[in-house]
C-alpha cells in the first residue's frame, strides 16, 4: 500500500470545515483592512531564497527541497515573503501609490523533523505591506494579526517585540556580540560557529539549551543589552510602542528576539499562544526594508508576518460542516437529477439517491445523510406534479406542489 510521505498529511472531509472557517475569517479581516490576495508559484529559482532568506539560515542550509530541471536549480518555497517580493518587483508594483497591501495563503515545504503543528508540507497565511517606513505601519500590521487571531477565537495571546536597528546599528551590535562570544566560541554548537562567521545575530535564535546557557553569561548579556540602536531607530521603536499603547495592545520587549531569517531590520515581533506548550509561537514577522533592493528592486520599505495554519488548527475547536438541506428519495433518476439541479440552483444543499433502487433503502440513506428534509418523489407524486416533504427531525410530512418546495423547506 502506498501511503502519504512522512511529514505530509491528508486534510480529510471531516476536518475541512475548520480550514474553511479559518480561511473565511482571514479573508474577512484582511479585506476589511484593504489587503489584496496574491498567489505565487509553489516553486521558484533557488537563488531567490539563497539571496532573500539568507545563506546563514537553517532554512537555506538544511531544509529546502531543491531539484535540478535542465540545468536550472529550483526550490519548493520554504516561505512566501521572498516570492511576494519577487512578484512585487517583477510586476512593477512600485508604481502603485503606497501602501501596497497583500495577503497570501498556501503550502510551504521544509525538510525538518515532523512534530505537532509542524509538517514538511505545511500551510502559511501571511501579509506583506510595501512602501511605508513609518512605525504606524508596523503597528497596523501587528494589529491586523491580532484581529485575525481574535476572529478565530484566540484571545490568550502574548506579543513580544524588539528592534534590530538599521544596517549601521546591526554592524555595531554584531561586533559587540562577536567580541563577547569569542572567548567561549568553541563551546557553542557547530551551527552557531557557522552563524558566528556569517550572521552572529542568528546565534541568539539557537534552540540548543547549552548555547542558550552561554548566551546567558554576563558578558554576552551586557552586549545584548548595550545601547547599540541609533537615534533614528530608537525613535522608530518608541513610536511603535506608543501606537501599540494607543491601540490597547499589550507587549513585552524581548532583546533576544531576532527571528530566524536574515532579511529583518528594525521591528521584529512574535505573537504567542499560552495553549501550545513549548512551541507556542503562532505568528512571527517584522520589517525588511532592504529585501526589495537585495532582490533587484528599487529601495522600498516593507513589513509583514506569517502564521502556520496547522498550529492555528490545533488551537481552535472543531467546526461542524453545514448539514444537507434536502435528500431526494426517488426511483426515477431523471426526476431526481432535475429536482436536485433546481434545489441547488436555488441555494439548497441537496443530495439524492443515485442508485434509485427502492424507497426503503433510499429513505434509509436520507436518514443517515443528516439532511433536514427528505423530498420524496413516488409515481403518484410525479403524475400529480407534487412532492412529499418529510421533516427528518419532527417526523412531520406534507405533500405540496413542486413550485412550493422552496417555500416549504426554507
Amino acid at each position: 500500500m502506498i501511503t502519504a510521505q512522512k511529514g505530509t498529511k491528508d486534510i480529510l472531509a471531516d476536518e475541512i470545515a475548520k480550514w474553511h472557517f479559518v480561511e473565511n475569517a482571514m479573508r474577512e479581516v484582511f479585506e476589511k483592512a484593504n489587503y489584496k490576495e496574491i498567489r505565487t508559484p509553489i516553486f521558484e529559482a533557488t537563488e531567490l531564497f539563497a539571496r532573500g532568506v539568507g545563506d546563514s539560515t537553517d532554512i537555506v542550509n538544511k531544509e529546502m527541497y531543491t531539484f535540478d530541471q535542465k540545468g536550472r536549480s529550483l526550490t519548493l518555497r520554504p516561505e512566501n515573503t521572498a516570492g511576494v517580493v519577487r512578484a512585487y518587483i517583477e510586476h512593477g508594483m512600485h508604481r502603485i501609490s503606497p501602501p501596497v497591501k497583500l495577503y497570501y495563503k498556501g503550502p510551504m515545504f521544509r525538510y525538518e523533523r515532523p512534530q505537532a503543528g509542524r509538517q514538511r508540507q505545511f500551510h502559511q497565511v501571511g501579509v506583506e505591506v510595501f512602501g511605508v517606513d513609518a512605525p504606524s505601519c508596523d503597528a497596523e500590521v501587528i494589529s491586523t494579526a491580532i484581529a485575525f487571531l481574535n476572529k478565530i477565537g484566540l484571545n490568550d495571546l502574548e506579543l513580544e517585540i524588539n528592534s534590530l536597528g538599521c544596517e549601521k546599528c546591526r554592524a555595531n551590535f554584531r561586533e559587540k556580540l562577536k567580541e563577547a562570544v569569542k572567548p567561549m566560541l568553541e563551546k557553542f554548537c557547530d551551527d552557531c560557529k557557522m552563524r558566528y562567521e556569517k550572521n552572529p545575530l542568528r546565534m541568539l535564535d539557537c534552540k540548543s539549551p547549552e548555547c542558550q546557557s552561554y548566551l546567558a553569561t554576563e558578558a554576552v548579556q551586557n552586549a545584548i543589552n548595550s545601547d547599540f540602536i541609533c537615534e533614528d531607530c530608537q525613535e522608530h521603536f518608541e513610536k511603535l510602542k506608543g501606537y501599540l499603547d494607543a491601540l490597547g495592545i499589550k507587549y513585552n520587549v524581548n532583546r533576544l528576539l531576532v527571528r530566524g531569517l536574515d532579511y529583518y531590520n528594525r521591528t521584529v515581533f512574535e505573537i504567542k499562544s499560552n495553549s501550545l506548550g513549548s512551541q507556542n509561537a503562532v505568528c512571527g514577522g517584522g520589517r525588511y526594508d532592504s529585501l526589495v533592493t537585495t532582490l533587484g528592486g528599487q529601495p522600498t520599505a516593507a513589513v509583514g508576518w506569517a502564521m502556520g495554519m496547522e498550529r492555528l488548527m490545533a488551537l481552535i475547536p472543531d467546526v461542524n460542516a453545514s448539514s444537507l438541506d434536502a435528500y431526494i428519495v426517488c426511483q426515477d433518476l431523471n426526476e431526481s437529477l432535475k429536482l436536485a439541479k433546481y434545489l441547488r440552483n436555488n441555494g439548497l444543499k441537496t443530495e439524492f439517491d443515485m442508485q434509485g433502487k427502492n424507497f426503503s433503502k433510499g429513505f434509509e440513506k436520507a436518514l443517515k445523510s443528516g439532511a433536514r428534509f427528505a423530498v420524496i418523489l413516488g409515481e403518484d407524486e410525479i403524475k400529480a406534479g407534487k412532492v412529499t416533504i418529510k421533516n427528518l427531525t419532527s417526523k412531520e410530512q406534507v405533500t405540496v406542489n413542486k413550485e412550493d418546495i422552496l417555500t416549504q423547506i426554507i
